[in-house]
């Protein structure tokens, strides 16, 4: 069924705080503290120090996936490090952690709490994780990582990749792993922004990203799901004299995505079609909840490439009305799913 097509995988409930626990003997001074993102999410971390048994928070630190970064220089004296971190807002609401060792106070912007188990307004207060960090020869650092375990490297590219599904491209599955797949859509995103090839490397290049997932549809063909279902979209492009017909792609509720289109086609073909958390077809009384037009091309339930439709049914193929979109002379066209 198209419910199996490929899973965005985009929910935030996937970030883990995943650290070393433990407890720094008292008194015991180290050198320099540095934290380490091997999350897929541009997330802030804050901070706590705890010493003869008063505890001060500080934050809030940003890091990218991949990215190490200084959170306390010099010698750190203390008698329990604690952790927390919270994804940007651009991935969707943030979860509170289930698990953690200590309630403590944070602020809203850029703080530095003295005394944080006790808030005051607008402080609140966030669970925080008990952290040993590892000694290295640069200094103690803490990681912060998912069940997925990525290295630094990994986790930057997987990073890039949900940021790229989350402005539009088809970049699934994130998973943190070169392929053409990725680095094709990598190469368009740079084009579509104008940008030069070396920006990818460039310590601004998540703004960027980040700045692109708030504006899906700012260039290029964008599907986006206006209705509550998740909706399974395929698009048709002329290619060579013939129409070449791929899905499946998936469009989660509320969001953007957009779909390999090589070229620059003065015109494509559109199909859409909402399925429940079963993965079936949502129905409207005897219709199902599709959005189409009178060109037949041929489907299939699995993902698929095809470019022959004389005949869908003699194929063992689905005949599937697709709609024509004109792109002629616009930088952007969105097609909209809507109940």
């Amino acid at each position: 069924m198209r419910g199996r097509g490929g899973r965005l995988g985009l929910g935030v409930a996937a970030l883990a705080l995943a650290v070393l626990v433990g407890v720094l003997s008292a008194g015991e001074a180290r050198a320099d503290l540095k934290v380490c993102n091997r999350l897929s999410f541009v997330v802030e971390a804050a901070l706590g120090l705890e010493e003869k048994g008063a505890t001060a928070t500080r934050g809030w630190f940003r890091l990218d996936p991949g990215q190490c970064r200084t959170v306390l220089q010099g010698a750190v004296e203390a008698d329990q490090l604690y952790l927390h971190a919270r994804a940007l807002p651009v991935y969707g609401p943030s979860p509170e952690p289930q698990s953690g060792h200590a309630d403590l106070c944070v602020g809203t912007g850029d703080f530095l709490i003295a005394a944080a188990r006790a808030c005051r307004p607008p402080q609140r207060f966030a669970r925080f994780a008990a952290v040993k960090p590892t000694e290295t020869p640069e200094g103690l650092v803490a990681a912060l990582a998912e069940e997925a375990e990525y290295s630094d490297e990994q986790a930057r590219l997987a990073g890039i990749q949900r940021l790229l599904v989350l402005a539009g491209y088809d970049v699934n599955p994130v998973d943190g792993v070169k392929g053409p797949k990725t680095e094709g859509a990598i190469a368009q995103f740079i084009k579509d922004r104008g940008l030069p090839a070396e920006a990818r490397a460039a310590q601004n290049f998540f703004d960027l990203l980040i700045e692109a997932a708030q504006q899906p549809a700012a260039s290029g063909f964008s599907w986006c799901n206006d209705t509550r279902y998740a909706v399974m979209a395929a698009v048709g492009t002329e290619e060579k004299g013939a129409i070449v017909a791929r899905g499946w792609y998936r469009i989660e509720p509320g969001k953007c995505l957009r779909p390999e289109v090589a070229g620059k086609p003065r015109r494509l073909y559109s199909f859409g079609e909402a399925i429940d958390a079963d993965g079936q077809p949502v129905r409207r009384g005897d219709h199902r909840l599709a959005w189409g037009g009178g060109l037949t091309l041929c489907t299939r339930e699995a993902r698929f490439e095809l470019s022959d439709h004389k005949d869908c049914a003699a194929a063992g193929f689905d005949a599937t009305g697709f709609v024509p979109v004109d792109l002629a002379g616009r930088p952007s066209t969105t097609v909209r799913f809507q109940e």
